[in-house]
């Protein structure tokens, strides 16, 4: 059977399957609702209509539309958009079928481990880390944290462990050469600082946030493995500094590692050949 083709396309294979067909209002809502999340801070219609490259009109239809069903908010002094409540329900569900966070969760009912400090679960998402289990500090002045936090991972201590076990490849594709954001004015000042200190981090087998994230505190990071030896989470234990003494550092760094291990057996894990703590 002959193939009727609009002049200028390319003849299809009979046999090659077809991508499926995109709704393209969903595909700016989504690019509409990531670029949000991204800024950190509340955008106006017209500012996301200029970043994202389309027509005022349908990004206010678009913005009122996610607004009605929770999935934006009104805030600022502005009034512009920043991300609803509604996406928590989405990001619960996304939690509740991940097993590494599942595992976590059981893993302080089941064993007699337990944790002075908060502990924090946290998987990468592009160049973010983001939470998803914590274990709060049972202390009544201990450090506490939300699920659904979105950090920078090259200054959060779980994100650098788990940038450190990123392939070159990967790591080169989110950080291009160039100058890197701050929280505290701590932290990689660059992308080449940045790889210097994820090669440290591989040497030693743990990331160390020293008020990168937040002033007064201090995290260790470690990496959960898979049984590829692939890094599939980061763990990380925050400490308030005023607390701290030499003694201290070190039993939380060793707690957090034993943390990171007991993680990994229990997902089926094991670290990768080379890596220095086991």
């Amino acid at each position: 059977m002959n193939n009727l083709l609009a002049p200028g396309h390319a003849p299809v294979a009979e046999d090659e399957p077809l991508a499926p067909p995109l709704v393209p209002a969903v595909v700016r809502a989504l690019a509409l609702l990531e670029r949000v999340a991204l800024q950190r801070q509340p955008m106006s219609a017209s500012g996301l209509a200029a970043e994202l490259g389309l027509p005022k009109s349908s990004v206010h239809g678009l913005c009122n539309t996610l607004l009605h069903h929770g999935y934006l908010k009104r805030s600022g002094e502005g009034g512009g958009f920043s991300i609803g409540a509604r996406v928590m329900g989405l990001a619960e569900a996304f939690i509740a079928g991940t097993s590494v966070a599942h595992e976590f969760g059981a893993m302080w009912d089941a064993e007699s481990h337990s944790a002075d400090e908060s502990v924090i679960l946290s998987v990468l998402n592009g160049t973010d880390a983001v939470y998803v289990a914590v274990r709060n500090s049972p202390r009544p002045l201990g450090l506490a944290f939300n699920v659904g936090v979105r950090l920078p991972a090259w200054l959060s201590g779980s994100g650098k462990a788990m940038l450190a076990y990123q392939p070159d490849t990967v790591l080169e594709r989110l950080f291009p050469p160039g100058p890197l954001s701050t929280l505290t004015g701590r932290g990689p000042a660059d992308t080449r600082a940045l790889f210097d200190e994820l090669a440290a981090i591989r040497r030693r087998g743990y990331s160390i946030d020293d008020e990168g994230v937040r002033a007064g505190v201090l995290s260790f990071g470690a990496p959960a493995f898979d049984a590829g030896g692939n890094v599939v989470a980061g763990v990380a234990m925050c400490i308030n500094k005023s607390t701290l003494d030499a003694d201290a550092l070190e039993r939380h760094r060793v707690a957090l590692l034993d943390t990171a291990r007991r993680l990994t057996r229990r997902i089926g894990g094991r670290p990768p050949r080379g890596y220095p703590i086991h």
